[in-house]
């Protein structure tokens, strides 16, 4: 008997002694992942919330300039998550998460220089001429307008460089830190993380971007960028500090070791005195399981960045509140709260089917995935109940973003349940990357919607509405049945359990 089966069998034997405790480190690597995660959503909101109210006047952005930048974010991230999880693989968790973390945290701080940048780069003495010439308009308001695109996109690219890696860096650590029965779980609870980022934006950043430019700090926006950027470099003090492998960390005993370990010790996965063998990049395309999990990351992720980047503007056009108002903050907080607090359960609910239920971990996470894509129907009243109130609408939307998450929390398990640990960054990346080019697909069209129905105005119509508010209209049909399509597509690729052994 080896000794990684000795170390196996004792911590088995300590793990059923009554007066044996599991310790709880896998929760505090699980919180890290969330606050992650958490900074990950602050820094990606703080466009979403200052371009409106803040940017937008500066540079004389249009929608469809805003949409353009959104767009090219979701395709940059794309491109990058293609080989991101491959480079997590490759540099493992601990280096991987760092070097992402400190490429989007830098990149989130370069924003705030754009101003200047453009003042600079279009031949102004300072920002309160660039102003005039924006509010003059002509060939000079159109210079400004999309030099500042190009230096934004340019930021956006870096800051898709780094945040690219943090799902696959995530995902991998949750396969290291949790038996399969875990996972979804863990995965709902540092998943939450982009809903309290989302929560706590629109409670942060409107005010930090109202007080400096009260105080004749630029546009205020600047201090923002750089303020919220600057807590990545905070993280990664922590994680250089706590993080290990399980097998190597101080602060895991051998009883929660045995239960990290317990797929292995029922002979699904090899022992840790081998070394795992990982799949081929190219090969990976070879497996249906990876076309279902790409089909459900593209259909289904552009939902959640149209809300995540258009909500704010959205209250804007259809109610009149700018992001700095007390009721468009009380608003987005209470649509992400919905989110957050709901979704937490939605790693709950596999874990019943599959306990409570009998089912195997694929066919109890597709059962609750069904459940959770029936909810961005709701984003079909959402136009109709805002006649009456914005509450509504955010309500509703809270609701669409509440099965978002509960569905993303379950997808991303399907891939650590049938890959590899060593191939469960590099399947995660390409999902993430089809994830972006749908992004890229729906922001960039709801721009030149937007901008085209605003000019046709009463000419153009939809189910009712007129103008801009029936081009909302048309992107939440759009959004209300997409996870019924990607559940139907995914259910076609992949009928039935299989795990891919390499």
């Amino acid at each position: 008997m080896s000794e990684t089966e000795k170390k196996l069998q004792t911590a088995n034997c300590k793990l059923q002694t009554a007066n044996c405790k599991l310790s709880q480190f896998r929760w505090v690597i699980c919180s890290m992942l969330f606050f992650a995660t958490t900074v990950n959503y602050l820094d990606r909101q703080v466009l979403s919330l200052t371009w409106k109210d803040f940017i937008a006047p500066e540079f004389g952005w249009t929608d469809a300039n805003y949409g353009t930048i959104t767009a090219f974010f979701s395709i940059f991230y794309a491109c990058i998550s293609l080989v991101a999880g491959k480079i997590i693989d490759f540099l493992g968790t601990k280096k991987g998460y760092l070097w992402a973390i400190f490429f989007w945290s830098l990149a989130a701080c370069l924003h705030a220089a754009c101003g200047v940048a453009t003042m600079v780069l279009c031949g102004y003495e300072n920002l309160s001429a660039m102003g005039e010439a924006v509010k003059l308009g002509g060939e000079a308001g159109l210079a400004i307008a999309t030099t500042s695109v190009w230096l934004l996109l340019a930021c956006r690219s870096m800051l898709a460089l780094g945040e690219a890696g943090n799902f696959p860096a995530a995902i991998k650590v949750t396969a290291e830190y949790n038996p399969k029965k875990d996972r979804a779980l863990s995965t709902a609870v540092f998943n939450a993380g982009a809903s309290v980022g989302a929560l706590a934006s629109p409670v942060i950043i409107p005010l930090l971007a109202k007080y400096f430019k009260s105080i004749g700090f630029g546009g205020g926006w600047e201090m923002a960028f750089i303020i919220i950027g600057a807590l990545g470099f905070v993280w990664m003090g922590f994680w250089i500090w706590l993080y290990r492998k399980p097998s190597e960390s101080q602060y895991v005993n051998e009883a929660e070791l045995a239960y990290i370990q317990s797929d292995d010790a029922e002979g699904e996965v090899k022992t840790e005195a081998k070394e795992e063998k990982t799949i081929g990049f190219f090969k990976c395309f070879t497996f249906p399981q990876t076309w279902a999990f790409i089909a459900g990351k593209f259909f289904t992720d552009g939902v959640w960045w149209f809300f995540l980047f258009w909500t704010p503007a959205y209250f804007k056009d259809q109610f009149g509140l700018s992001s700095d108002n007390p009721k468009t903050m009380a608003l987005i907080a209470t649509l992400y709260a919905i989110v957050t607090f709901l979704s937490i359960g939605g790693g709950y609910l596999p874990r019943l089917f599959i306990e409570k239920r009998g089912l195997d971990p694929y066919a109890g996470r597709m059962r609750a995935m069904l459940i959770f894509a029936f909810f961005p129907i709701a984003a079909l009243l959402a136009q109709p109940c805002g006649a009456v109130s914005p509450w509504f609408p955010a309500i509703l939307i809270g609701l669409v973003g509440a099965g978002h998450q509960s569905w993303s929390a379950n997808i991303y398990s399907t891939v650590s349940d049938m890959f590899p640990k060593s191939t469960v960054a590099t399947i995660t990346g390409v999902g993430t990357m089809a994830g972006g080019l749908g992004s890229f697909l729906i922001n960039k069209g709801s721009g030149v919607l937007f901008d085209y129905s605003a000019a046709q105005g009463d000419a153009f119509a939809f189910m009712g509405f007129t103008g801009k508010p029936a081009g909302y209209m048309i992107v939440f049909c759009i959004c209300a049945v997409a996870y019924l399509v990607a559940w139907s597509v995914m259910k076609i690729l992949v009928p039935r359990y299989k795990v891919i052994k390499v």
